[in-house]
């Protein structure tokens, strides 16, 4: 999945807390998972199942076997098919 950067403005405290997860690595996506679910509309299992499946994407696009085994081109299919399956 291709990402676009994009900047918010936060009350201080959020800010403080944000940066905290950034140390982490984990700001980022919690920022994208939380826009997400909200854009996905109030329906909680339909934002639930759609991290779920982004999640799982992304441990496809990380997994350095399926590098060795098929290459890149193996890790887009997966990922593409596991997209096709968002609600």
């Amino acid at each position: 999945m291709k990402l676009i950067p994009y900047s918010v403005y936060l009350p201080p405290e959020y800010y403080e807390q944000i940066k905290e997860l950034a140390k982490e690595r984990k700001a980022s996506s919690m920022v994208r998972d939380a826009i997400c679910m909200i854009m996905d509309g109030n329906d909680q299992f339909k934002a639930g199942y759609n991290k779920g499946l982004m999640d799982a994407a992304k441990v496809i696009k990380n997994n350095k076997e399926l590098k060795m085994a098929g290459g890149d081109f193996l890790k887009e299919v997966l990922e593409r098919n596991i997209k096709r399956l968002q609600k």
